[in-house]
C-alpha cells in the first residue's frame, strides 16, 4: 500500500462568478471567509492526525478564486499543511489564480509561503471573448499577471485557455494560442468550452462555433503546441519536458488524494468520499467542535469494488496519452486485462483506434518500460464515446 497521498485544497471564493462555471464557488464578505479559513485549519489538524503515516507528495489550491481572499490566509493555509503532514522534499504545491485579483505582492507572498507552481485562467485573449465570458479580467491585465509571476520567481506556470467560446472563430482563438506560446509558459490546459445545465450560459441564447469550427479548434490546437515544444500528455493538457503537472497525474493514475475544504472530494486507498457542500455546516461543525468527530460533515461514502476499481483505471488512465500500463493492470487486479476487457480491446485495435505498444518512451520524458494500451490519434479524437465500453 503506498504511503503516498495528495491534497486538494478548495477555496470557494470568488468575486464574481463566470457565465459559464459549475464549479462550487460564490461571493462571500469578510467575516464569512475568516470563519471559513477558521474551520479549514481545524480541518487541516483533524486530517493530519488521521493520515500522520502519509507522505504529501502534491498540493494543489483550487476554487473558485483562491487569490480572491487575503494573500496571508492562503499562505498561513499552507503552512499550517507543512507544520501538520510529512511534506516530500519535492512536493508540488499549486495554487489557481486569477488575473483579476492576483496582484504582484500577493504572488511574492505565495512564492515565499512555498508555492512553487501557479495556474493562471486566462482562457482567452481576446477582450470581447472575456467580456461574454463574464470574466473580470481583460488580455493586458492577465499579461501583467504572467509578468509578475515571472518576476515573483515563479518559473512553472500554466495557463488555461478555452476553445469554442460564444462567437469565437478559428482566426481568434489560434490568435490567442498564439500569444499565450509567446510567453512561453512551462504548461498549457486547453479546453473546450462545455455547457453545463444550472450555469447562465445553459439559458441564453449563444452564438456558438458550429462543430466543423470546434473540431479545427481541437486539431490546430495539437499541431500548433507539438511544433512549439508541448509535449501533450493527457487529452486537454500539454507541457514542456519535465513539466506534466503532478497532481493531476494523481486522480488519473488512481492515487490517494485527500480533500480539505467545502465540498471536496477524497479517494483513499479505493474509499471515496466528499466533505458538505453546505457553507454554515462546514463551518459551524469546526468551530463548535475543533477538530473532533469530523466524520460528522463528510457524506457520499463510497468503498469501491473491483469492478468499480478496473473500470475506473482504465477510463481514467485512457485520458493520458501514455495510455495504461498492462503489467500494472495485473499487479493490481490480479488478472489480465486481456481477459478482463480482451473484446473490447480487439475492437478498437482492429478499427484503429487503440494501439498496443511496449518499450514506450514518453517522447523522451522519461521511459517506461513494458506494454501500454493506449488511445491512437484518432482513437483520442472519439474517446469519450469509447470510454463507455470500458465499463463492465
Amino acid at each position: 500500500m503506498s504511503r503516498d497521498i495528495s491534497i486538494y485544497v478548495h477555496i470557494p471564493f470568488c468575486e464574481r462568478k463566470c457565465l459559464y462555471c459549475d464549479f462550487l464557488s460564490f461571493g462571500a464578505g469578510k467575516q464569512q471567509i475568516d470563519s471559513y479559513f477558521e474551520a479549514l485549519g481545524k480541518e487541516i489538524k483533524a486530517a493530519a492526525a488521521e493520515y500522520k503515516d502519509r507522505v504529501v507528495k502534491t498540493i494543489f489550491f483550487g476554487g473558485g478564486t483562491p487569490s480572491f481572499p487575503e494573500g496571508k490566509k492562503i499562505c498561513d493555509t499552507l503552512r499550517a499543511i507543512k507544520a501538520e503532514f510529512e511534506i516530500s522534499p519535492q512536493c508540488e504545491i499549486s495554487i489557481e489564480v486569477n488575473p483579476a485579483s492576483a496582484i504582484y505582492d500577493k504572488l511574492v507572498s505565495f512564492k515565499e509561503a512555498g508555492f512553487n507552481r501557479l495556474s493562471i485562467g486566462a482562457q482567452s485573449l481576446n477582450d470581447d471573448e472575456l467580456k461574454k465570458l463574464g470574466r473580470l479580467h481583460d488580455s493586458r491585465t492577465f499579461v501583467e499577471t504572467f509578468e509578475n509571476a515571472r518576476r515573483a520567481g515563479f518559473g512553472n506556470i500554466n495557463i488555461d485557455v478555452m476553445s469554442a467560446l460564444p462567437d469565437q472563430s478559428l482566426s481568434s482563438y489560434m490568435e490567442t494560442l498564439r500569444k499565450v506560446v509567446e510567453l512561453a509558459p512551462e504548461h498549457i490546459s486547453a479546453y473546450s468550452l462545455i455547457i453545463e445545465d444550472g450555469t447562465p450560459f445553459y439559458d441564453m441564447d449563444l452564438k456558438l462555433p458550429d462543430e466543423d469550427t470546434d473540431r479545427a479548434m481541437y486539431h490546430e490546437t495539437k499541431r500548433y503546441l507539438k511544433e512549439h515544444g508541448y509535449h501533450r500528455y493527457e487529452i486537454s493538457n500539454y507541457a514542456q519536458p519535465g513539466k506534466e503537472c503532478a497532481h493531476n497525474k494523481v486522480y488519473w493514475q488512481r492515487g490517494n488524494y485527500l480533500g480539505l475544504g467545502l465540498g471536496a472530494a477524497s479517494m483513499v486507498d479505493n474509499v471515496r468520499w466528499s466533505n458538505t457542500r453546505e457553507f454554515r455546516r462546514y463551518v459551524e461543525f469546526y468551530l463548535n467542535n475543533g477538530t473532533k468527530d469530523n466524520m460528522a460533515v463528510k457524506e457520499n461514502f463510497e468503498e469501491l469494488s473491483l469492478k468499480s476499481q478496473m473500470e475506473e483505471f482504465m477510463f481514467l488512465g485512457l485520458r493520458l496519452v501514455r495510455g495504461v500500463d498492462v503489467e500494472e493492470f495485473r499487479q493490481l487486479f490480479s488478472k489480465d486485462i486481456f481477459e478482463v476487457y480482451g473484446e473490447v480491446i480487439d475492437k478498437y485495435i482492429k478499427s484503429g483506434h487503440l494501439e498496443l505498444v511496449t518499450d514506450y518512451d514518453e517522447h523522451q520524458i522519461g521511459s517506461q518500460e513494458g506494454a501500454h494500451l493506449r488511445f491512437t490519434d484518432a482513437g483520442l479524437d472519439v474517446s469519450n464515446t469509447i470510454m463507455a465500453d470500458f465499463l463492465l
